[in-house]
């Protein structure tokens, strides 16, 4: 008999919930913009900056190098910093957005790097601006890229949120390791598998679906 209560599960679901859209809404807000930084100004970019590109791009790679357990015990000093704990869903988000990021900025620009040349040449050619062009023609063509970029990324932090619950982060990966291996409850282990399969599973459908209507 699990120890583990229907009600466990929906708190455990609305603490990654919690995680999760918090964690991607301030990566995505710090990714993106990072993103547009690297293709404007990679060398033949819209606006060539190489210093400035080769700066953010090694910061994105060094980011993206450390896994994300690794990155959760380097910055306990930033967290307690920022949240007054090192412990709990809260204090979760800093490694969290930390990790998520980096991750979404390589993801978006690939995306934006996937727009046609001759997209961008139309825009010069009909005299618009850096923002014009990118607002008006570098995003919308890469919107169906983006989505299916982000949904990639929300998946990468749901997974990510499970391994917050060794520091005590909460949600479903907590409730797995607490429960399910640390007190051997299979039934437990088992549900919090399904429910995470169930989840991961309805956020790609989701994703392919808006990505398919974008390219509409």
């Amino acid at each position: 008999m699990s120890r583990v209560t229907p009600e466990m599960y929906l708190n455990a679901g609305a603490e990654t919930a919690y995680m999760v859209g918090i964690a991607l809404a301030i990566g995505a807000l710090i990714g993106i913009p990072l993103a547009l930084l690297m293709v404007i100004t990679r060398p033949g970019g819209l606006r060539p900056q190489p210093a400035i590109y080769q700066v953010v791009n090694v910061v994105v790679n060094i980011l993206r190098s450390l896994p994300f357990v690794i990155l959760m015990v380097a910055i306990v000093p930033l967290t307690r910093l920022i949240t007054g704990t090192s412990i709990g869903t809260t204090a979760a988000l800093v490694p969290l957005t930390i990790y998520i990021a980096p991750f979404v900025a390589r993801l978006i620009e690939q995306s934006l790097l996937e727009v046609s040349p001759g997209i961008l040449e139309a825009a010069d050619s009909m005299g618009a601006t850096l923002w014009q062009t990118i607002r008006y023609f570098l995003l919308p063509e890469a919107k169906a890229s983006i989505i299916l970029a982000l949904t990639t990324a929300t998946v990468g932090l749901i997974s990510a949120t499970a391994m917050a619950g060794y520091v005590g982060g909460g949600g479903v990966g907590d409730l797995a390791l607490s429960y399910g291996y640390q007190q051997f409850d299979t039934v437990a282990m088992v549900i919090t598998v399904i429910i995470l399969i169930v989840v991961v599973q309805g956020i790609q459908s989701l994703g392919n679906y808006l990505s398919r209507r974008a390219r509409d």
